[in-house]
């Protein structure tokens, strides 16, 4: 730009911000939006099950059981069908009344079920059993909510899929 009049360099780096702006705007409204508020099927009508598929993601949960003792310590059992096309990780459950759970990855500190900074890994066509013998677990601490029908409302973070909700049954232990 040696030799350019004075006003070009403003002028451009006017436009070069505009372009950007245009080009941020453009990106920010796909299926990053998409894919936070995913649409469940009618099967979240029933309790320890959701299955969620809404664009490229494809999750089912099914079997979810907090198993509770009298304080609410225990644990969420379940089962994670991901047939999304993609690895994905469950990233954070939590319970009512700012109720948070604990994530332990399996025994393999590599691979389906293992845990990382994103979270428990679910890799694309498998199924993943939490709380199973090699399995990972979802720890429940002083549990509040639990509804007069005996479920329990829980979310679940996943990076891929988003924030699911699903009632999870009740069972004593």
């Amino acid at each position: 730009m040696t030799g350019s009049p004075p006003y070009i360099r403003p002028l451009l780096a006017a436009s070069l911000s505009m372009a950007l702006a245009a080009l941020t705007a453009g990106c920010s409204g796909g299926s990053p939006s998409t894919a936070a508020t995913p649409t469940p099927s009618h099967s979240a009508a029933v309790p320890g099950r959701i299955h969620v598929e809404v664009a490229d993601i494809d999750l089912t949960v099914t079997d979810a059981v907090a198993h509770l003792d009298r304080s609410g310590n225990g644990s969420l059992t379940m089962r994670v069908r991901n047939d999304d096309g993609v690895p994905e990780h469950l990233a954070m459950v939590s319970t009512p009344d700012g109720g948070r759970a604990d994530l332990t990855g399996g025994k393999s500190t590599q691979g389906n079920g293992s845990l990382s900074t994103a979270g428990i890994l679910l890799l694309s066509g498998t199924t993943v059993t939490f709380h199973g013998k090699s399995g990972p677990s979802v720890l429940l601490h002083h549990v509040h909510g639990v509804t007069a029908g005996r479920t329990l409302p829980v979310s679940l973070q996943f990076g891929v899929a988003g924030l699911i909700h699903l009632q999870a049954r009740v069972s004593s232990s």
